[in-house]
């Protein structure tokens, strides 16, 4: 026998239970089966029917099992991000209330706590002035919980990734969150056959769709992983502070690509280069990552997203 469900937020729970009792385990990709057995009708009648007919003929669209003893540190991470993202809309919205007031600019990063001192009284109104006083408030908040998670987390990788964890720590632009984003959403390296699989799972490219010869547009937007796109996107930006190489490779790219595709290929290049350490134990290389060989070298073989990167979070 073997129970197979839809990959839905509450599978965490069957698949523990049914490896307790010995009973293999499949995780169906819902998307995917979405695509498969739409249908006009849906109740738990119909979909356990589809589902046994999908897994009886091969036909089942899996999604990876994530291993039990793990599931609670990616979970904190990926709630650590959306932290990270409130915290930014705060400080994003001081910034905007200075100008929406007109007063010069603060000349300060106000991303460091010891820069925000006497911001609050820039403003004269005193509504404005509490508003403000409670988003630094927030903000420092923010930063202890932070902090604190961060710890839990590094000192949790350690235990299983302190290998791999070293080796992503030559690549510039992979700062330490995001080494421990990138592998906690890969996981096991070796469920990608190909680099093709990693660079699909990771949203970096987008398959064309064709019929009688004739393209229309590109599919699989939502299919493969958020976080892992927005993690590449992340360090492909980070990687050109302070490196002239890779920005003057980028105003290549940008010059034959425009200014967002380019920095799609950058990010595809990193993904790549984070699959070649991992696989073959190996550190990052700066000229070969930016030269390599071969006429089209780091360009992916599927067509790429028109509107390019973002740095913003998908669904």
């Amino acid at each position: 026998m073997v129970v197979a469900v839809e990959c839905l937020f509450t599978w965490y729970w069957l698949a523990a239970l049914w490896a307790r009792e010995g009973i293999p385990f499949v995780l169906g990709q819902a998307l995917s089966m979405q695509a498969i057995h739409g249908g006009k009708a849906k109740n738990d009648t119909i979909d356990s029917q589809k589902i046994a007919v999908l897994l009886r003929g091969g036909m089942l669209p899996q999604a990876y099992v994530y291993p039990a003893a793990m599931r609670a540190t990616r979970d904190l991470l990926r709630r650590r991000m959306h932290v990270m993202r409130k915290r930014a809309e705060l400080l994003a919205h001081i910034q905007h209330t200075n100008s929406q007031y007109n007063l010069p600019e603060m000349g300060q990063k106000l991303a460091s706590k010891g820069k925000r001192d006497g911001v609050a009284e820039r403003f004269l109104a005193p509504a404005v002035q509490q508003s403000v006083e409670v988003a630094l408030a927030l903000i420092d908040h923010d930063d202890r919980l932070l902090r604190d998670v961060a710890l839990t987390i590094v000192q949790t990788a350690k235990q299983h990734h302190a290998h791999a964890l070293d080796r992503l720590q030559s690549g510039p632009g992979i700062g330490k969150i995001l080494r421990l984003v990138l592998l906690s959403e890969m996981h096991d390296i070796t469920r990608f056959p190909r680099v093709q699989d990693v660079v699909s799972y990771c949203r970096l490219v987008q398959c064309a769709k064709e019929s009688a010869g004739k393209r229309d547009g590109t599919a699989g937007k939502k299919r493969g992983n958020a976080y892992l796109k927005w993690a590449f996107a992340a360090a492909a930006v980070l990687l050109l502070r302070h490196n002239p190489q890779g920005q003057k490779f980028l105003a290549r790219l940008e010059k034959k690509h425009g200014q967002g595709k380019a920095l799609t290929i950058l990010a595809h290049k990193l993904a790549r280069a984070v699959y070649d350490m991992l696989t073959r134990d190996t550190v990052f290389a700066m000229d070969r990552f930016l030269n390599g060989s071969g006429s089209r070298v780091g360009e992916p073989a599927a067509s790429l997203d028109t509107p390019g990167s973002s740095l913003k979070m998908g669904p």
